[in-house]
């Protein structure tokens, strides 16, 4: 007998680096506090898709992914949701500068050195630790680690 579906939430988040600096975003919600770019995948959307699209609605940069920092699973407790977040690290594509006009995705953004971020009011305080594990040269996987399912393994 086939088991009923797990529904599971996927989410992505970003880690925007440019030279030293790390893109946080001021938002809207979640008590106007500051966080990095992150967001719920829509159906249809690939984890890589979902990662550069709440970028750029939150903070105006478009980015290019360059690696996966992390991909977490939170299991579903008895008849609840599961979680899944893939964690990426990225560069801005070109000079634009962040958005600084609030919209209905979040108040603005901007650039900060890791030590600047220290003193961010934060949703999450793992961010700290994330911005840190990255400027410190924590292993960053290879976006191929991240596939559709099905696709062929290559030598």
């Amino acid at each position: 007998m086939a088991r009923e579906p797990i529904p599971t939430a996927y989410f992505a988040l970003v880690v925007v680096r440019w030279e030293n600096r790390f893109l946080m975003v001021h938002e809207r919600k979640h008590g106007q506090l500051w966080h990095l770019p992150a967001g719920r995948v829509e159906p249809g959307e690939s984890l890589v898709d979902a990662a550069k699209r709440e970028t750029l609605e939150e903070s105006g940069i478009r980015v290019q992914i360059e690696g996966i920092l992390r991909i977490e699973h939170k299991p579903a407790k008895l008849s609840g949701t599961a979680r899944l977040r893939a964690i990426f690290v990225a560069r801005p594509q070109d000079n634009t500068p962040p958005k600084s006009v609030p919209d209905k995705e979040s108040l603005r953004a901007a650039w900060f050195l890791p030590e600047e971020i220290d003193c961010l009011p934060l949703r999450r305080q793992r961010v700290r630790e994330i911005v840190h594990y990255v400027a410190n040269g924590g292993t960053i996987y290879p976006l191929e680690l991240l596939t559709g399912e099905g696709m062929p393994f290559k030598l």
